[in-house]
């Protein structure tokens, strides 16, 4: 039963980072369309910056849980690469319950409540193009989120190879 959950949350986690990885296309037009009326035209837009930041944060927002879940991120292993398979599990999964864990579900709260206030006053950024912000906000609680749950997907995956019942 949990391995089944743990697959779901990789395969959510696999889809939605190759889906999300195609914002780097707006991403690349927006700079593109930036620089080319900056320098041939020498009339900077006043949305192109925060565009790109906005578009960007989201792109790298949503890799965090993509990237967790294909081991991208760097790990300091100078420790632990000896050790044995279910060693290296164990102490996995003792960082992810004692650090992890509780900083995911924290950053998922703050970032929920973040989200809700800024979707009830409809929040806007102070500058004088003045997009919405709220909807990047939640967002950022999103993220947080499948974060969280990729954490989860990655403790039971570990438990599983500590107590011997990795599927092969």
């Amino acid at each position: 039963m949990f391995s089944k959950i743990a697959s779901g949350i990789e395969k959510l986690n696999l889809n939605q980072g190759k889906l999300t990885s195609m914002l780097i296309f707006p991403l690349l037009l927006v700079v593109l369309y930036e620089v080319f009326m900056r320098y041939g035209f020498n009339s900077p837009t006043v949305w192109g910056f925060e565009a790109t930041a906005f578009l960007y944060g989201m792109h790298y927002m949503f890799g965090l849980s993509y990237t967790d879940v294909t081991k991208g991120h760097v790990q300091v292993d100078i420790f632990t690469s000896l050790a044995p398979k279910k060693t290296r599990a164990a102490i996995s999964a003792l960082t992810t319950l004692v650090f992890f864990l509780p900083v995911m579900v924290c950053m998922t709260i703050w970032t929920t409540k973040f989200a809700i206030y800024s979707v009830e006053g409809l929040e806007r950024n102070s500058t004088s193009w003045a997009p919405a912000i709220w909807p990047f906000k939640i967002v950022m609680a999103l993220c947080f989120f499948i974060l969280l749950l990729q954490g989860i997907a990655n403790l039971i995956r570990d438990l599983q190879t500590v107590f011997g019942k990795e599927e092969n």
